[in-house]
């Protein structure tokens, strides 16, 4: 619509002509029309970009490191009101002497400081003693192997001692240094270049990249029967988290997929995020117990295991809506959760259940929350006049209420089963150290050095959850003593 001067405005007002008047109000209304649509559509704008600003590891799924320096808001968690540092009772962890140290310096007393008597001869009335903790200088030890051959002198036929089976080169690395290069790289996540570093500052000697590289591959080839075991104890497991993020390979987006227990851990990389990939990988077509994991779609795809969802991110999105959107249902439900949560392990004490009166108290509240949510969040009818054809797109509000409310069983499980966990973080501790890799190098050069790096943390991760030793555990891999995990 064009720009009317303040003259041909007054000879609107004042004409008598119909026609004219008629077509100006038409043209004013689709005007408004186009300027109601576009403030609407700002408005969605702005309200996404201020979502976006105030969203943080607390209200959000965004990782901590994007957090900066900007102050984040407190804890979900209750004050324990113990104090900080070991508790009362707390058995503390010192140095301490040992009765059979490897080494005993003397230091006599040659004469009195007094006097300046002679005292070379004297004994000793007491002995004071002070020890030192320390390492030793390393040093790389060579051993040599020798065979005998020997002709036989009645049919000369020439006869040899074997080797060990794991000497297999005329000169090598033994399974010690091996163990060391994975526990390096596979557990402190050291770079290649810091790797060869240490060797040689420590142990003077250097080990090529090359050489780093071959024993990696050795190392993942080598966990193959171990890591399909890990699988198939996966599998049969009553409770399982299972997670995926983002990682780089080649510089390309791929996706890391990881299944875990309380002792198991497996990670595999794959190019898909979705159903494909889990396909692929195999755990979850197969697995009949409980899924623990995010509201992510593909994981709803199996039918023949049940579902558990995590509550961590349903309190993330909750702490949102309350203190960005001022969404006073939200923080009803956070602190229903949490009381829930709260009464469970105090119960798991003593018992493996709630008793059914509280269940459905919990329950009843929880309902009461959902019916106060769609009350303040109500489904907007459609415009078709100023809005676009389509579905009525949801609040993140609406979504959310829609989510609590269909999938109330899989929310609440841990209240029903003390087995389920309120939470998945187990799987997010266990991708956090994968994406602590990812910092460091910045990408994996090649698939099959992710593919190694995830067969290798897989091992390690479960090792640990076991509490053994993550050094001798490794070793073993090279000797054929794996770590009993099973």
């Amino acid at each position: 619509m064009k720009k009317l001067s303040l003259k041909e405005i007054d000879a609107i007002i004042n004409s008598d002509d119909i026609k004219v008047i008629k077509s100006i109000l038409l043209e004013l209304i689709e005007t408004v029309k186009d300027l109601t649509l576009e403030n609407i559509q700002l408005k969605a704008e702005i309200e996404n970009l201020r979502g976006q600003i105030s969203k943080n590891s607390r209200n959000s799924s965004k990782p901590p490191s994007t957090d900066g320096l900007k102050q984040i808001p407190q804890s979900t968690r209750k004050n324990s009101k113990l104090k900080p540092g070991a508790q009362k009772g707390h058995q503390g962890y010192t140095l301490q002497k040992t009765n059979n140290p490897d080494y005993i310096k003397k230091y006599t007393v040659e004469e009195c400081e007094n006097c300046k008597s002679s005292l070379k001869n004297k004994k000793s009335d007491t002995i004071e003693s002070r020890q030192v903790f320390d390492v030793p200088p390393a040093k790389l030890e060579v051993t040599e192997h020798q065979v005998e051959v020997k002709q036989c002198p009645h049919c000369k036929h020439i006869n040899k001692a074997e080797f060990p089976k794991d000497v297999t080169a005329p000169v090598q690395y033994g399974q010690r240094v091996k163990a060391m290069v994975i526990y390096l790289k596979g557990y402190q996540l050291l770079s290649l270049e810091r790797t060869t570093e240490l060797f040689e500052d420590l142990f003077g000697f250097s080990l090529s990249e090359g050489t780093l590289n071959n024993i990696i591959k050795k190392a993942s080839y080598k966990l193959n029967d171990t890591l399909e075991q890990i699988k198939d104890q996966i599998k049969r497991s009553k409770i399982a988290h299972f997670d995926e993020t983002g990682i780089s390979v080649m510089k390309k987006r791929s996706w890391l997929h990881t299944a875990s227990t309380e002792k198991l851990t497996y990670y595999e990389v794959h190019d898909k995020r979705g159903s494909e990939a889990m396909d692929d990988i195999g755990i979850l077509p197969e697995f009949r117990g409980r899924s623990i994991h995010d509201f992510w779609k593909a994981y709803w795809i199996y039918e023949k295991c049940k579902h558990g969802l995590c509550n961590a991110h349903h309190l993330r999105e909750l702490i949102f809506l309350h203190e960005e959107q001022e969404q006073s249902w939200a923080k009803n439900m956070i602190d229903c959760l949490l009381q829930i949560k709260e009464s469970v392990d105090y119960a798991r004490e003593t018992t493996d259940h709630l008793e059914p009166k509280q269940i459905e108290t919990f329950k009843s509240i929880y309902e009461a929350i959902i019916a106060e949510g769609y009350e303040d969040n109500p489904l907007k009818v459609k415009d078709c006049n100023i809005r676009k054809p389509g579905r009525v797109k949801k609040s993140k509000s609406r979504n959310l209420l829609e989510r609590l409310d269909e999938c109330w069983e899989e929310v609440l499980a841990f209240m029903y089963d003390f087995n389920v966990p309120f939470d998945n973080n187990l799987a997010e501790r266990d991708i956090r150290m994968v994406k602590v890799q990812q910092k460091i190098s910045g990408t994996f050069r090649s698939k099959d050095g992710s593919k190694a790096f995830c067969r290798i943390r897989s091992y390690i991760s479960t090792v640990k959850k076991n509490c053994l030793s993550v050094i001798d555990s490794i070793e073993g891999i090279f000797n054929g003593k794996f770590a009993e995990i099973f």
